[in-house]
């Protein structure tokens, strides 16, 4: 955005003269239209001609956009196409959607400033991470706020969130409310996709962290490499496809491999680890032991250069012990003091996320958002560990996603389960019974399966498990977590997990 037509509107979105939209319905008088095309993963390429909004221009010339903001390859057919509307300008730039970002960035009124960003990305952990950022931010006194997988709130404001990262425009709509209720510091769950489609664009975040990477994803990303170059862009330059990176606090996971490759690239980011040798690049790195693990939760050891110190914490499993390990390492960036972490012993949890549903029977009920064959095998291992007679896990894959992990989540259950029940997710648009015959192969003949049952009325498949389950057994509910519906077909239908387990149990 460097010509001068392009200046002036950039200048008249910063006076409020006005306003910016991406959609065509929101189009009108003094709006100016940016016609984004339709999402294409890292590695492929637009077909030729119009794409997605690119062919909502002429609405919104007719309802009074002053400039249409396009790819330079649409130009000359938006042109033609407008030639009716001559006070609406045509605006080619080399990417559209940076430059949505940036001009949101001028199109919000920032009265109180901008809160501090925390951007997350990694396939698991992001969300406990949030809420551990969130619960330490709050405890050192600062205004904070959350964007992510269950909600966008910060104090005195809450709404489901429909994406666990928004789109563009609500993003910086968002953050720009944020700062005018006074918020300091906004913890932002970033996905793959969100940065792969830029909607992140014009975002100075403060800090950075990578939480692991394993498969997900891969109906949208062409293969591994494409879902892993799409989280790094978190930890690059803009010069490299990135975020901009000027004093930007940067951690990440490195007993994860991709995590200890970016923490390689990247000579000025945080590695934090429970497993990976402390001699390597020990003055930025944060080492965690286990020292005690038992139902109760977790006791850890921290080492940060020449700092020691303990902290306990009411999370169960190793996966825990390193998302608060990834907490700590952002916070050390950012400047705040260990002696903050003590706070950690009166973490209250996550929804979702190895949540306990109180049972009178002795059974010791959790539920899960696990739904990748690495979550599943992390929860599972955990509830092993802690020496339950018997783990029975109710779980199923959702539809119209990643089909290739479906077996892998059926073997990883059976690896650690004495009793699995197959049931339905969020079947979309697929065949529930077709899902659960993809998982099946990967349920027989491993494991310590001792049964596999199969219903998939998911409400029916619970009461099962909750018969089957004695005093002294595990009852894991996995792949929904907080979630309060059940996608079939295009609908949202009204299911918890976490209610039904109640009613079942008392």
């Amino acid at each position: 955005m460097t010509n001068q037509e392009m200046q002036q509107l950039c200048q008249r979105l910063a006076q409020g003269e006005l306003t910016v939209t991406d959609s065509s319905r929101f189009a009108g008088p003094d709006t100016v239209f940016v016609a984004l095309p339709a999402p294409q993963p890292n590695g492929t390429t637009l077909p030729e001609g119009l794409s997605g909004g690119e062919g909502y221009a002429v609405q919104a010339a007719q309802a009074g956009a002053v400039a249409v903001v396009c790819r330079v390859a649409v130009a000359p057919l938006l042109r033609a196409a407008l030639e009716a509307f001559p006070a609406c300008q045509v605006l080619p730039v080399d990417n559209v959607r940076e430059a949505l970002g940036q001009m949101a960035r001028l199109g919000f009124p920032k009265h109180n400033g901008l809160p501090k960003v925390i951007g997350i990305t990694g396939t698991n952990g992001k969300t406990t991470v949030s809420y551990l950022l969130e619960y330490l931010l709050t405890q050192a006194g600062k205004s904070a706020g959350v964007l992510g997988t269950v909600a966008y709130r910060w104090p005195g404001h809450y709404e489901e969130a429909p994406l666990t990262t928004p789109g563009c425009l609500a993003l910086h709509s968002l953050l720009a409310r944020m700062g005018a209720s006074g918020v300091e510091y906004a913890v932002m769950e970033v996905s793959s996709h969100a940065l792969d489609q830029s909607r992140v664009a014009g975002i100075d975040f403060s800090a950075g962290l990578f939480t692991n990477l394993t498969q997900d994803h891969l109906d949208y990303h062409p293969d591994m490499e494409h879902y892993f170059a799409a989280k790094a862009r978190l930890f690059h330059t803009p010069e490299a496809g990135g975020t901009p990176l000027a004093g930007k606090t940067l951690a990440c996971n490195i007993d994860d491999a991709h995590g200890l490759r970016l923490f390689r690239e990247v000579p000025t980011a945080i590695g934090f680890g429970l497993t990976h040798p402390v001699g390597e690049q020990a003055e930025r790195t944060l080492h965690g032991t286990v020292l005690e693990h038992n139902p109760s939760g977790l006791r850890l050891g921290m080492q940060f250069g020449s700092q020691r110190w303990e902290i306990h914490s009411p999370l169960v499993g190793a996966f825990n012990a390193s998302n608060l390990l990834a907490a700590q390492a952002v916070l050390l960036g950012l400047g705040f003091d260990a002696a903050l972490f003590q706070t950690l012993s009166h973490f209250p949890g996550v929804p979702g996320r190895l949540q306990r549903v109180p049972s009178a029977q002795g059974i010791s009920a959790f539920v899960d958002y696990a739904h990748t064959p690495d979550a599943l095998i992390n929860v599972l291992s955990t509830l092993r560990e802690v020496g339950f007679h018997r783990i029975i896990t109710v779980f199923g894959c959702g539809g119209n996603r990643d089909a290739t992990k479906r077996p892998l989540m059926g073997k990883a259950v059976a690896a650690f389960s004495d009793i699995a029940v197959l049931t339905s997710d969020n079947p979309r648009k697929e065949n529930p019974e077709a899902i659960m015959a993809a998982v099946l192969p990967g349920l027989t003949g491993v494991g310590s399966i001792v049964e596999v049952v199969q219903e998939p009325d998911r409400r029916k498949a619970l009461a099962l498990a909750v018969a089957m389950a004695r005093p002294g057994d595990a009852l894991l509910v996995a792949g929904k977590g907080h979630e309060t519906y059940q996608i079939i077909g295009h609908e949202k239908h009204p299911f918890c997990d976490v209610t039904i387990l109640r009613e079942l149990l008392a």
